[in-house]
């Protein structure tokens, strides 16, 4: 919000350094983000009257004009102002002048005519675009012959260019500041005065009282209150000067004489209200509703709007909506300038309707950004009147006796209680009564002492204040936060250290990165369509966002493989080929009929192209399943399971080839995936042949483990015995592994296969495997009649389980 500090100045007594006040109000109120002075830097720009035109002798656009600056002699002033006329006060940037940016204006001749100076339209003085009135947005500025200047005056001045501008940064519990009345309290407390508010002087002259000519209904869950005034006989104009300077220094553009005051008011006593053409309402009946299923509204900004039914509040008349309640009116009822009855509306509304209404068609408005924050409660009426004698004063019409209510529900008064020795102690402070009772004037909040006990009715402008704390804080920042003691904490030293869960996943980062993956960071939102892709759960439901930024991001992920897809593709699409990624995530699983979803850490890796380098002992070979397998293996084996790890072949999951996919499972329980993804999703993907894991890190977290103690190497010689066997091809080497180690017996401590082979001399339909296996104890050496007695229990373990033949 923009604080202009000559309106605050109609409130307060305020003097010195504007840089002292905003650096005070920062330190004890909001962030006041910037002070700028819009004039700062310019000089030499005057009011001129406008003598004469004549056009120009070599230009069928520019004109001559003779103008009168408060000097001896006419100033002569070539332009190309479309708008100049004879008779006109406007805005001189003499000879030697300095405008916006520092742009120094001097004499010179334009098609040959001498021009000692430039006429200026308010962009050229740094006036936004968006606050410049539009009738003058193609032209140069021109006073009204009431905006009480003269030629020779400081247009500077008269623009309100002199003033001083705080950029504050109002937090949402403060929204009381997001009005000049707000923060005239609130800077008064801080100097100790009590502000001068404006005053409603009302006069009700009209014809027929309100309620003759209109009617109004509204329901008291959606608008706790709602008034509506009328004025007649209204002349629609431009606003007086005054006005307009106050306007375009907060930050809002001039529109005509009956919005500006709907929006004075707001900036007042920060009351949003709406005015509308009474002639052209069909039924002269308003009514305050939840829009209803098809219905649609234009917006004042000319948007064809699809209203949300039973969440935006519509401003109907009779059955048609003409507002969106709260965040903008409609085009069917707007002020023109033939506007002759104004019907006038204030009103509270229901803050989550107003949020979700402007969230849904992108519409933050002043409005909607008091309504969702909260407004005084007992202003409206006040801030009604105001507004309605105002437009009756700048109009030249009259107000309509009486005030037509739909709802005006009150709201009791709210007093929080709090002790001096609390505050005290939560400032670790010493004050007393006489201290509170003080800081409590200065705020204008009434109190009663009873035994060091404030009781304190809050006025109904500060809605943020309702528990002690709140009080407290409110004595913190009268007092000071500067003048508080600093203290250190009390406390034990701890260790700081990382929980098992934090070193888990430090070191599966280390050691994939150490394997030759780099790691990935995608993003936990996806499209509905991936998000249900290559999930582990089957039975969890995807969480879809009520309000996506973009379309590709509709709903939380539930793998962490899609990203990693994705990851990859754009590599692939940059002449990357070769890619090796990692991630570890989480995934969100949501059950049943569950809001939030659940959030499981995942860990998951994609490759494709070759995995590693050519070197000069070798090139590097392309990715298979086996370069992922490995990579899994090698990762599971950090965590020394109590149960065995074993890979299973799968079809479970669509995404992935069916013929080259496995389940991987610590004993009994799936905890993951390996394999290559289907040739389908690859090609939606536009990669080539890509391999990919993807592992349930919080189950693996979870999961027995053995414990880790120290194992002696043994100092004596171990012992070897080979055997070839023959077994059917679709046999899996886990299940020929897990028959020698569980017939092997205690000495046995490795298995390893040196060699697989089919072809000739192998019958069709089995492949030749060949092992090794290593024998040893820690404690002694062993002999011939141990070992063979072992290895010929493998050998019969083999021929009765797998039916496997002996080479």
């Amino acid at each position: 919000m923009k604080l202009s500090l000559n309106w605050l100045k109609e409130y307060l007594e305020i003097t010195g350094d504007p840089n002292v006040l905003a650096e005070r109000i920062a330190r004890t109120s909001v962030e006041v983000e910037d002070v700028t002075q819009p004039g700062a830097g310019m000089s030499g720009v005057v009011v001129a009257k406008v003598l004469s035109v004549v056009p120009h002798p070599d230009s069928d656009h520019m004109v001559i004009t003779q103008v009168d600056a408060g000097e001896d002699e006419p100033i002569q002033i070539v332009t190309g102002a479309p708008n100049v006329a004879e008779g006109q006060l406007v805005i001189l940037a003499k000879h030697n002048s300095r405008i916006a940016n520092g742009q120094k204006i001097k004499k010179g001749k334009l098609r040959g005519v001498a021009s000692n100076g430039m006429l200026c339209a308010l962009q050229e003085l740094g006036f936004d675009e968006k606050v410049s009135p539009k009738d003058f947005e193609d032209g140069i500025w021109v006073f009204n012959e009431n905006d009480d200047v003269k030629p020779g005056d400081d247009a500077l001045v008269a623009l309100g260019m002199d003033d001083f501008i705080f950029e504050m940064g109002i937090t949402p519990n403060r929204a009381d500041m997001l009005s000049m009345n707000g923060t005239a309290w609130e800077v008064g407390a801080m100097l100790d005065q009590n502000p001068t508010l404006p005053t409603v002087q009302l006069v009700e002259n009209g014809s027929k009282a309100t309620s003759e000519l209109i009617s109004a209904t509204a329901d008291k869950q959606l608008a706790p209150k709602y008034k509506v005034r009328m004025i007649e006989n209204v002349t629609v104009q431009d606003s007086p000067l005054w006005l307009q300077r106050k306007l375009w220094n907060v930050g809002m553009r001039p529109i005509n004489n009956i919005v500006d005051v709907t929006n004075y008011a707001l900036m007042t006593f920060g009351q949003p209200m709406h005015a509308f053409d009474y002639d052209k309402l069909t039924t002269k009946q308003l009514g305050v509703r939840l829009a209803t299923a098809g219905e649609t509204l234009v917006t004042l900004d000319g948007e064809k709007r699809d209203l949300r039914a039973d969440q935006d509040i519509v401003i109907t008349d009779g059955a048609t909506p003409i507002m969106l309640a709260g965040v903008m009116g409609g085009q069917s009822t707007e002020i023109d300038a033939t506007s002759t009855t104004i019907v006038l509306e204030a009103a509270n509304f229901n803050p989550r309707n107003i949020r979700s209404s402007a969230r849904r068609h992108d519409l933050h408005s002043e409005a909607s950004q008091r309504f969702e924050r909260g407004i005084d409660w007992n202003a409206t009426e006040e801030a009604l009147d105001f507004a309605a004698q105002l437009i009756a004063e700048l109009g030249n019409g009259q107000v309509q006796p009486g005030v037509v209510v739909a709802t005006d529900t009150a709201k009791a008064n709210v007093e929080v209680a709090v002790t001096l020795s609390r505050i005290n102690h939560v400032l670790g402070l010493n004050l007393n009564v006489a201290d509170i009772t003080a800081i409590f004037a200065k705020l204008q909040f009434p109190a009663q002492v009873t035994d060091e006990t404030f009781t304190v009715t809050i006025p109904s402008r500060r809605w943020d204040i309702s528990i002690p704390a709140d009080l407290i804080e409110e004595v913190a920042r009268m007092y000071g936060y500067d003048n508080i003691p600093a203290t250190l904490p009390v406390t034990t030293a701890t260790v700081g250290k990382l929980t098992y869960k934090q070193q888990v996943i430090r070191k599966s980062r280390h050691f994939l990165e150490s394997l030759g993956l780099n790691q990935a960071i995608s993003y936990g939102l996806t499209t509905d369509e991936k998000a249900q892709m290559f999930t582990l759960d089957a039975m969890a439901n995807i969480t879809k966002l009520d309000y996506p930024m973009t379309q590709e991001r509709t709903a939380t992920r539930m793998s962490l493989v899609t990203g990693l897809l994705d990851d990859v593709a754009y590599n692939v699409a940059r002449k990357q080929q070769d890619v090796a990624l990692y991630e570890q995530g989480r995934v969100f699983y949501r059950f049943g009929d569950a809001v939030r979803p659940t959030e499981v850490e995942h860990i998951a890796g994609a490759i494709t192209g070759k995995f590693g380098r050519d070197t000069w002992q070798g090139k590097a070979k392309e990715v298979d399943f086996y370069t992922a397998k490995g990579l899994v293996a090698a990762y599971l084996n950090q965590f020394d399971f109590v149960a065995s790890i074993s890979y299973q072949a799968s079809t479970d999951f669509k995404e992935m080839h069916p013929g080259r996919t496995a389940a991987v499972l610590v004993g009994e329980q799936v905890v993951g995936f390996v394999g290559q993804v289907h040739p389908a999703v690859a090609k939606a993907f536009k990669i080539k042949a890509t391999y990919v894991f993807e592992l349930d890190l919080q189950l693996l977290l979870d999961l027995a483990k053995n414990d880790r103690g120290y194992q002696p190497i043994s100092k004596f010689p171990g012992m070897s015995r080979d055997i070839a066997i023959l077994v059917d091809e679709n046999t899996a080497y886990a299940q020929i592994a897990t028959v020698i180690r569980e017939n092997g017996g205690q000495h046995l401590v490795d298995i390893d296969l040196f060699d697989v082979y089919q072809g000739d001399n192998v019958p069709t339909g089995k492949k030749s495997l060949a092992f090794t296996l290593t024998y040893q104890d820690v404690n002694k050496t062993l002999v011939e009649e141990e070992i063979n007695a072992a290895f010929t229990n493998v050998v019969t373990a083999l021929k009765e389980q797998l039916t496997a033949e002996i080479r």
